[in-house]
């Protein structure tokens, strides 16, 4: 009896298209077959860019992936009570009611549902639903609804970068020894963060061993390469002296370039450098046919690039 060849057939995937045994795009660390590509639609429906249409869309992405400590007010299009969007909360609640009734909306959160946004909308709207303090939580899947974008009013967001979680306890004026040794705890993992002001949405940090700036860009991923490769072979892509542009992160449907910088650079002397920089990206995004030296520096960069989500 003749053996059943082993041979398998293999179906080309169309280009951009994202083989049932890759990683999934969602950054669930699946693969997609088991993940948003399963069989019946299990997984929830994945939006690669959640946030196009949300004020300041680029700092929102930094906030969610980047940065320990931040806040921003958020005002809703029916008034009302206030809103709070902050990049963590106690435990990652999703939201949480506080005693004044005011509403925080958490940013880096355990679930993933395939549409952050919407997920913050879905969230939003039973916090409103409730005046009982605590936390509330999204334990499934929210399905169809508005995403957080369409249910505030703000154009610009007033965010403000902190050097620990005390914003978790500032509407409380009697602290016990509990809550500060619980924020003392929390604290000890915040990395020093300083958004810089010449720029949108670039963030420097310092994480013991070195610095770095890291700086979401809204640009198309091709047009942003090609610029960033056009300056990489002229030797532009410097944001200060002993500077270095090691890769990028790809972070809901955009990039997010990240330099390595020498300790001791700090925050301050990279706004002059950086805005200066934003100005040549400006002028090499216009730029036509790469030459050979700049297609060998875009195959460089785009081979270190790493998904968030």
């Amino acid at each position: 009896m003749a053996k059943k060849s082993r041979t398998r057939t293999q179906t080309a995937s169309a280009p951009g298209e994202v083989g049932p045994r890759q990683p999934c795009p969602c950054g669930s660390g699946k693969r997609y077959k088991a993940c948003h590509g399963a069989a019946g639609g299990a997984a929830p429906t994945f939006v690669a860019r959640p946030f196009e249409g949300m004020p300041d869309e680029c700092d929102v992405i930094a906030l969610r992936e980047l940065v320990p400590a931040a806040t921003a007010p958020l005002t809703l299009k029916d008034g009302g009570r206030t809103i709070r969007l902050a990049t963590l909360l106690p435990g990652a609640a999703p939201a949480m009611v506080r005693d004044s009734g005011d509403v925080w909306l958490g940013l880096q959160v355990q679930h993933s549902y395939g549409n952050p946004a919407r997920d913050l909308g879905a969230v939003l709207e039973a916090a409103l639903a409730t005046e009982e303090p605590g936390i509330v939580g999204l334990p499934t899947a929210p399905g169809e609804g508005p995403s957080l974008q369409d249910l505030i009013t703000d154009t610009s967001l007033d965010i403000t970068v902190h050097d620990g979680f005390e914003y978790w306890i500032d509407d409380i004026p009697d602290r016990d020894a509990t809550m500060e040794a619980a924020l003392e705890q929390a604290n000890g993992g915040v990395m020093p963060t300083v958004r810089l002001s010449s720029v949108e949405a670039s963030y420097w940090t310092n994480v013991g061993t070195k610095e770095h700036l890291r700086w979401v860009m809204p640009h198309p991923e091709d047009q942003l390469l090609d610029a960033l490769a056009r300056l990489h072979a002229a030797g532009q892509d410097s944001v200060a002296e002993g500077s270095r542009l090691v890769g990028m992160f790809r972070a809901h449907g955009l990039l997010a370039p990240v330099w390595d910088l020498p300790l001791g650079t700090g925050a301050e002397v990279l706004e002059e450098p950086a805005a200066k920089f934003a100005a040549d990206l400006e002028e090499a995004l216009k730029g036509g046919e790469l030459t050979a030296a700049e297609r060998s520096a875009r195959a460089g960069l785009a081979n270190r690039q790493v998904t968030i989500r």
